[in-house]
């Protein structure tokens, strides 16, 4: 057997190794690969991919289809069945290999860093309903505060920004407040729309990174006031931000912090929709009646938020949940999708420590 005809599989595996080892080492991982080698993958992605004027993943998808055209070439020109099969395993193989050597190397290894919540001594601790119903009245004193500043009236708010605008303002904020967090902003990382409009929403995904082109995507028909909180979403994984509550604790974070009423508006009313979610579970019938008294401007830019979703229902979100939790479990998300869940979580903490004043 020659060693060089079975290489990507044999690369794939040592990823594998490496990522185990690593996994025990986070510390040497976030400074030999997160804060050495990432930052240089980032920005050789955002000045090369990153300047087209399409989504990037289109070009991924071409290598695929050529790697699928070889195959079948290779694949016809074998002589039997003997070499049909060992040609099909080896190249199935060899494929796989590659995907899993190129994802750890242009990402993945992030999982194994040390997270962004333990380096700034953050722990996620459950909140219990006193807790919480003060964290949401402190939120919502801010969202009306917010909202003023953006409409006077109580009809839905549907601020009127070009996409490119947007997403520059967003990358702008993370790039003069990523530092407080520990994180180091390198390039100018893209997140991109990716047609057809509703796709990624009949697909159950509001927004997701593409590590084989370093691009991250959000989908046209999102709601604009979802647009603000979901591009520095994405871009925290960018950065390599790998946990779902951690993302979006870096987009709170970025929008909190941001002079932009639009932007900071977007953060609270994702909290907040985090945390009356909370609240239901917690105490139903007592929910059912204090959200009587919710401010109609407020509630109206929710329904206006649920109106927009409903126009694209997904496929199977069972299945999109499930595969989603999956993944991040095998990438060592212990709480897999539920991570999403820990931004009320982690804001409690953020603000115990300080770190908001």
């Amino acid at each position: 057997m020659k060693l060089r005809q079975w290489i990507w599989f044999l690369l794939g595996l040592l990823a594998l190794l490496i990522r185990g080892l690593s996994s025990n080492f986070p510390v040497q991982t976030d400074q030999i690969y997160s804060r050495g080698l990432f930052p240089f993958i980032r920005i050789t992605f955002d000045y090369t991919l990153g300047k087209l004027p399409f989504p990037s993943i289109f070009l991924f998808i071409g290598l695929i289809l050529l790697l699928f055209f070889l195959f079948f070439r290779g694949f016809y020109r074998k002589k039997g069945l003997r070499q049909r099969l060992s040609f099909s395993i080896r190249s199935i193989l060899n494929f796989a290999g590659g995907l899993v050597f190129f994802f750890m190397i242009l990402w993945g290894f992030n999982y194994q860093r040390t997270p962004v919540s333990q380096q700034l001594g953050l722990s996620a601790k459950p909140l219990e309903l006193h807790e919480m119903k003060a964290e949401i009245e402190e939120n919502y004193r801010e969202l009306l505060l917010l909202r003023r500043q953006l409409k006077s009236d109580t009809l839905p708010i549907l601020p009127e920004l070009a996409y490119q605008e947007l997403e520059a303002e967003v990358r702008n904020i993370l790039e003069d407040h990523l530092s407080i967090l520990g994180l180091s902003f390198v390039g100018e990382p893209r997140t991109k729309q990716f047609p057809p409009p509703g796709l990624m929403r009949r697909l159950g995904i509001l927004g997701i990174y593409f590590p084989f082109v370093g691009e991250s995507y959000i989908d046209p028909t999102l709601h604009p006031l979802e647009k603000p909180f979901t591009i520095a979403h994405e871009m925290a994984h960018s950065f390599g931000v790998t946990d779902e509550g951690e993302a979006n604790f870096v987009a709170w974070v970025v929008g909190s912090q941001s002079k932009n009423p639009l932007l900071g508006y977007s953060a609270a009313l994702r909290l907040f929709l985090y945390q009356v979610r909370d609240y239901y579970r917690m105490a139903p019938e007592e929910y059912m009646s204090w959200i009587q008294d919710l401010d109609r401007g407020v509630l109206n830019d929710i329904r206006s938020i649920q109106e927009r979703a409903a126009q694209y229902p997904p496929f199977s979100l069972e299945i999109s949940r499930k595969t989603n939790d999956l993944f991040l479990k095998s990438q060592g998300v212990k709480s897999g999708v539920m991570s999403y869940q820990e931004l009320p979580m982690l804001v409690k903490a953020w603000k115990e420590k300080g770190f908001d004043r």
